[in-house]
């Protein structure tokens, strides 16, 4: 077998660590933009899901690691910025309990717990996740149309560039904030805490993709690099699709893997009826990477025989 396909599901604790610090620096800048408030839904999804980890390793013996704490950040990030408290709880408790403690733990779970999460509460209560009310970073007290429902919907599209990128704009917690995304996603891919080619065959993919709906459909699919900087896109792709333990263990099943998740993405964002694809493509494509690494794991084989038999 190639190294490649020899990579461990489980990432180490350096990676942890790092990851873990990356999540918690958008958090803390996603706070100077939205206020205070950030901090007490991310405060409350560590605890609900430190709760649910720990309860399980009592139950099953077990040690609990730095993981406990990722799912949660995540899911934090991936929330409106004035969410009530409990939706949080609920989300975090059945993200971390049915998408990963029922699979029996880190690298066992085949759906990204925070996804699983934030799922399930935006079919649950769509009236509280989709219909949020979006407050504005800069102005206070003030609501408006987050921009993904402005460029795909039928509103003028009032943001600039640099609102999208420095986070002047409204948004999930952690997607607003690009540029530190984009900065903190290439120092996990110089790091080594993530591998390049999920992020970048994902990117790649969307934007390819969403030009050549612009270029047949221009009234239902918009700008490709508009579309890149609006919504969750961004985030998604180095701080949840790189997930190693959901994502395809092989080089090329990645890149596959990144293929899918764009064409999942456009296709929902821009036919579907939520506004946002990604939770979406991430659960749809976590089902399938299982068997993206049978096909490749087979191909392999297949050529090691084939190697054998020359020889």
């Amino acid at each position: 077998m190639t190294k490649e396909s020899e990579l461990n599901r489980v990432p180490n604790n350096r990676n942890l660590i790092i990851f873990s610090i990356f999540l918690l620096a958008l958090l803390i800048a996603s706070a100077f933009l939205y206020g205070a408030y950030v901090l007490a839904i991310g405060a409350v999804a560590i605890v609900s899901g430190g709760l649910v980890e720990f309860v399980f390793a009592r139950v099953r013996n077990l040690d609990m690691d730095i993981s406990w704490i990722v799912s949660p950040l995540v899911l934090t990030l991936m929330m409106p910025p004035r969410v009530n408290l409990w939706v949080v709880s609920v989300a975090t408790i059945f993200g971390v309990f049915f998408g990963k403690s029922v699979f029996g733990g880190l690298g066992r779970n085949v759906f990204n717990p925070a996804v699983v999460g934030v799922l399930f509460v935006t079919i649950s209560f769509p009236s509280i996740i989709v219909a949020a009310e979006w407050i504005h970073p800069s102005v206070e007290n003030f609501t408006d149309s987050i921009p993904i429902i402005m460029l795909n919907g039928d509103e003028e599209f009032t943001y600039q560039f640099p609102d999208l990128l420095f986070g002047n704009v409204p948004g999930a917690i952690g997607e607003t904030f690009r540029i530190g995304i984009i900065i903190l996603g290439l120092a996990l891919l110089v790091l080594k805490v993530a591998d390049w080619r999920i992020p970048l065959a994902y990117l790649g993919s969307f934007v390819i993709l969403t030009a050549i709906g612009h270029w047949s459909a221009p009234s239902i699919f918009p700008d490709p690099i508009m579309s890149l900087f609006v919504g969750g896109v961004l985030f998604a792709a180095f701080f949840i699709a790189t997930d190693p333990v959901t994502a395809p263990l092989t080089g090329k099943g990645r890149i596959v893997y990144g293929i899918g998740l764009a064409f999942f993405t456009v296709l929902i964002r821009n036919l579907a009826t939520f506004q946002e694809g990604v939770i979406f493509a991430v659960i749809l494509m976590n089902a399938i990477a299982p068997l993206i690494d049978d096909m490749f794991n087979k191909s392999i084989e297949e050529n090691e025989l084939v190697e054998e038999a020359a020889q």
